[in-house]
């Protein structure tokens, strides 16, 4: 395949990826940010939690 095919078959999944999305409704967002939230929270506890061990040991 040359560029200009591959340029073209993206266009071509970019417009049908378009077509069969939809916007999510509140509840759905409210769902995801919650989600989002926690996920956030829980990967900077472990951070957290990394760096209070380092100063425990010394490092």
């Amino acid at each position: 395949m040359n560029v200009q095919e591959d340029f073209n078959k993206f266009i071509k999944d970019a417009k049908r990826v378009l077509k069969v999305s939809r916007k999510p409704d509140k509840d759905e967002y409210i769902d995801l940010a919650k989600i989002s939230a926690l996920g956030v929270v829980v990967v900077g506890g472990i951070g957290y939690i990394i760096v209070c061990l380092g100063h425990v040991i010394g490092l």
